[in-house]
């Protein structure tokens, strides 16, 4: 803090540089910093600190999504966010502390997500394009964390926090297949494999998040409901034939 800087103006003045840095750069836009802090499980709420730990992961998901976790260093995390390799330090002991909770708050997050708008009171087919929209939804919303999360996913060398994330994982994989199933029940679907099924659907969407552009004349929910109508034409049962 400077002579004479009120408290937290120095802060302030760091927030606003490492904002205009991620912008200039192409990092997810600074009115999402509330978002991410809510997958990472963080309150930012007159908390200068968690702010700028918020900060340092926007800046981090972006260039691991771009790089690769190995193209990137904490010299270059430290020089896109404004601050010294010390300061970095300060918040995160190496590029792993940074990546692991993104991994695993984007894992847990999507399922909360996707099964907060679900209705199993809907018809199944209806339930399948909610599905498919809203996870397409909140890969537009976080596509950096989401990316970059996907690459620590089986790399976390920790095994309780592996188990933990694929726990999470598989609970999303759940809703999904229980889906499919209740079509299968109601004769909306005809498929002789849930699973296959299931993997079916979520390969044709996952992809999505890295090469879905956001600049484009489409939004995810309207490619995400273009990729329903092709899974749906796959996998609906014949209907009776009107005479």
């Amino acid at each position: 803090m400077g002579p004479g800087d009120p408290p937290g103006g120095h802060h302030r003045r760091v927030t606003r540089r490492m904002e205009r840095v991620a912008d200039r750069a192409g990092a997810v836009p600074s009115r999402s910093m509330d978002d991410l802090a809510e997958i990472l499980e963080l309150d930012t709420a007159g908390n200068p600190l968690q702010g700028r730990i918020v900060q340092i992961f926007q800046v981090a998901c972006r260039l691991f999504a771009q790089r690769g976790f190995d193209g990137v260093s904490m010299r270059d995390i430290a020089a896109e966010c404004g601050i010294s390799k010390a300061t970095l330090y300060h918040y995160f002991p190496d590029k792993d502390s940074i990546l692991r909770p993104l991994a695993m708050g984007t894992t847990k997050s999507i399922f909360v997500h996707v099964s907060r708008h679900d209705d199993p009171a809907q018809p199944p087919l209806a339930r399948l394009r909610v599905f498919l929209v809203e996870t397409a939804n909140f890969f537009e919303k976080f596509r950096w964390a989401w990316i970059a999360g996907s690459t620590a996913f089986w790399s976390d060398p920790k095994a309780r926090a592996r188990k933990e994330r694929i726990g999470w994982r598989d609970r999303y994989e759940q809703l999904l297949r229980d889906i499919l199933q209740a079509g299968i029940d109601a004769g909306e679907i005809k498929v002789q494999d849930v699973a296959m099924a299931g993997r079916f659907v979520l390969g044709s969407v996952n992809w999505m998040a890295r090469w879905y552009d956001p600049e484009g004349p489409l939004t995810a929910s309207q490619v995400a409901d273009q990729f329903c109508d092709m899974i749906v034409d796959g996998i609906r049962a014949p209907q009776p034939r009107k005479r």
